[in-house]
């Protein structure tokens, strides 16, 4: 897949999932957030008392889009959480859970919930 074939497609599955959890009942709070320490955050959701950052990852199959989460992003998205939650007062104090949001080349969504464990 070419680079702006892959960009767009990756905005697209973001858009899908945004929608998915709006459906669900969450607020988004933010989209493709970045901390200053290099982590991206592709959503961030408030779902009653935790905040829920979201990793969306697209591929032919969900089984190949799991495999594109690697350890060393997971932990660089923790550490921008912790920045994010730091900047946001009335977060502070909210449960967190870090969920990776798979989409096929259907289009369809899997949504595993507590996909990391925040330390």
């Amino acid at each position: 897949m070419s680079g702006a074939l892959s960009y767009h497609s990756g905005l697209a599955a973001e858009h899908q999932v945004e929608a998915h959890y709006q459906r669900g009942g969450s607020k988004i709070a933010a989209h493709r957030w970045r901390g200053r320490y290099g982590g991206e955050i592709d959503l961030i959701a408030r779902d009653g008392d935790t905040v829920v950052f979201i990793e969306v990852k697209r591929a032919q199959t969900h089984a190949w889009a799991v495999e594109r989460v690697s350890r060393r992003q997971l932990e660089r998205i923790g550490v921008s959480a912790d920045e994010f939650v730091a900047g946001q007062p009335d977060c502070a104090n909210l449960d967190r859970r870090f969920d990776v949001a798979l989409v096929d080349a259907q289009g369809r969504i899997e949504i595993l919930e507590n996909a990391y464990q925040f330390d």
